[in-house]
């Protein structure tokens, strides 16, 4: 007579692991997002992030480079250090 409760135990720990390593997997993403801020009026021509105001529908939208309203995923602290040819980078949507 042959047993099948060493598979079955194999089969649970197999589905188990795999089941650590995608949620591992899956948090990475969301733990970066929390390290990024969006900084306005940084982005170049068509290289904002997604949703930058009037005019734009999604990422890489942007018309104009530094565009006021048009943000960019920035690690979290640099935006207002952000140096450009319109000014600093905001935490905001800027005016034109």
């Amino acid at each position: 007579m042959t047993s099948t409760r060493p598979l079955a135990s194999t089969a649970f720990l197999l589905a188990a692991l795999a089941g650590g390593i995608a949620h591992a997997q899956d948090s990475k993403p969301a733990d970066n997002m929390a390290k990024m801020e969006k900084c306005y009026g940084v982005a170049l021509a068509g290289k904002n992030d997604c949703a930058a105001g009037p005019g734009t529908t999604c990422a890489g939208t942007s018309k104009v480079d530094y565009q006021a309203n048009a943000w960019k995923n920035v690690p979290a602290g640099t935006c207002t250090s952000m140096k450009t040819p319109k000014g600093m980078g905001s935490l905001t949507p800027m005016k034109s």
